[in-house]
C-alpha cells in the first residue's frame, strides 16, 4: 500500500526544504512508469539519487536485486530506516551524490541509475554519472520538461549539456508528467528521460578531455560567432582560432548550437594537431 509523502513528513512533523528542491513523486502510475521505462530486470542494481520518503524506492527494490538509494537530507534518516528496516535488498546512504563515488559502492558492477531529483541539480548528477570512471548502464530521471526538450534537441538548438548528453547515450523522453504527480506540486511541468549509454563512443576524438575543453571554449561567450568564442574560450588569436575552424571544414561564423557532434570532434582533432 502507498504511503503519501505528506502523512509521513506530517508524523515526524517535517516539512519538504526548498532550499534543497523537494518535490516528492506519489502517483502510483507514474512511479511504475520510470520503472518501466528503466527495464529494471530481477538481477539489476539500482542507484537511486534522493530517496525522499522511499515511494519510489520501494518500486525499485520489487523489480531489483539491489537499490542503493542516496539521500543527502539526514532529517529523513528515520523515516527511511523504519521503512525498510525489514528489506534486505536495500542499502540506504545518506550522503550528496556529488560527493559519492559510486565505485566505492559497486566496484566495477554493472548499474542503472533511476531518480526523481531535484530540478537545480540535474545538470550537474547527468555529469556526475556521465563523466564518471563507470557510466551506468542505463538512466532514468524526472526533470524540467524544457530542459528536456534541449537535452534531445539536433544541432541548430543545441547546449553544453545536451552534447554531453549525446556524446555519452542516447536521450529521449519517456512521458510528461503533471504538476499533480508531486508534492508541494512544482509550478512546471516535468518529463521522465531516459538516456541508454553509448558502448562506444559515437565520434572519433582523442578523449573525452579534449573533446569537452574544446567544446566548453566554443560555448564559452554566448552569441558570439564561433571563432571569437573559441579564441577566448582556447586563450589563442581570433586569426588562429577561424584557421582551426576552416582547416576542420567548419564556417568561422557558424554559432556553437549549430555544429553537430562530428564536427566537435573533427575540430577537436584538428586542435590536438596545431595548438
Amino acid at each position: 500500500m502507498s504511503i503519501s509523502p505528506k502523512a509521513l513528513l506530517d508524523s515526524y512533523n517535517l516539512l519538504p526544504k526548498k532550499s534543497l528542491g523537494q518535490n516528492f513523486m506519489h502517483d502510483p502510475r507514474s512511479l511504475e512508469k520510470i520503472v518501466a521505462a528503466a527495464d529494471v530486470q530481477a538481477g539489476d542494481a539500482v542507484v537511486e539519487v534522493g530517496a525522499g520518503t522511499g515511494a519510489l524506492t520501494q518500486v525499485l527494490a520489487d523489480a531489483a536485486a539491489q537499490v542503493y538509494a542516496i539521500e543527502v537530507d539526514k532529517r529523513l534518516q528515520r523515516i527511511l530506516e523504519a521503512r525498510f528496516e525489514e528489506q534486505s535488498n536495500i542499502y540506504l546512504v545518506f550522503a550528496d551524490i556529488l560527493k559519492t563515488d559510486i565505485a566505492t559502492l559497486l566496484g566495477d558492477d554493472d548499474y542503472l541509475v533511476v531518480a526523481n531529483v531535484p530540478y537545480y541539480i540535474s545538470s550537474a548528477i547527468l555529469w556526475h554519472f556521465l563523466e564518471s570512471r563507470r557510466p551506468p548502464q542505463r538512466m532514468v530521471l524526472t526533470m524540467q520538461y524544457e530542459v528536456a526538450e534541449r537535452i534531445i534537441s539536433a544541432p541548430g538548438a543545441m547546449n553544453l549539456l545536451a552534447i554531453a548528453v549525446q556524446f555519452f547515450g542516447l536521450p529521449r523522453i519517456v512521458s510528461k508528467l503533471s504538476p499533480a504527480v508531486f508534492w508541494p506540486r512544482p509550478h512546471i511541468h516535468s518529463a521522465i528521460v531516459s538516456i541508454e549509454t553509448h558502448k562506444r563512443r559515437p565520434v572519433d576524438v582523442p578523449s573525452s578531455e579534449a573533446f569537452f575543453r574544446l567544446v566548453r571554449a566554443g560555448f564559452s561567450q554566448k552569441r558570439k560567432q564561433r571563432s571569437n568564442s573559441l579564441a577566448g574560450g582556447l586563450g589563442v588569436k581570433a586569426r588562429v582560432a577561424a584557421d582551426l575552424l576552416r582547416a576542420a571544414a567548419i564556417d568561422p561564423q557558424r554559432r556553437a548550437e549549430t555544429l553537430t557532434l562530428e564536427e566537435w570532434a573533427r575540430l577537436t582533432r584538428q586542435a590536438e594537431r596545431a595548438l
